[in-house]
């Protein structure tokens, strides 16, 4: 949410691409570039992505980071800005990305 809110890319409604809404799919497939982030192993992110056939080229698991899984969402400032940097590094090792605006379909900022 954060870097969605600090300009970088945008959020997708994973519930949406699972239940197969369109809108939210044909979005997902038109991104240029999509960073898919799974908190553990299940990788549920990922498998809802696959299942709709969107492109995947970046995935992280944050467990693979070194944070280990809660239930609370007690977030420490320091793992949230691991994560962070580890999604910008990912996405600025391709090179330059064309800009993702951070309105519109695929989200449920409009429900």
């Amino acid at each position: 949410i954060e870097l969605t809110q600090e300009g970088f890319g945008k959020v997708f409604c994973l519930a949406g691409i699972g239940g197969q809404l369109s809108g939210f799919v044909q979005s997902a497939r038109d991104v240029p570039v999509m960073v898919a982030v799974d908190g553990c192993p299940v990788g549920c992110a990922k498998a809802i992505l696959e299942n709709a056939q969107v492109p995947l080229k970046h995935y992280m698991m944050i467990t693979e980071e070194g944070i280990e899984k809660n239930k609370n969402f007690n977030l420490e400032r320091a793992d949230i800005e691991q994560v962070k940097s580890a999604i910008r590094r990912m996405v600025s090792e391709n090179g330059p990305v064309e800009a993702v605006p951070t309105t519109g379909g695929g989200s449920c900022t409009k429900c």
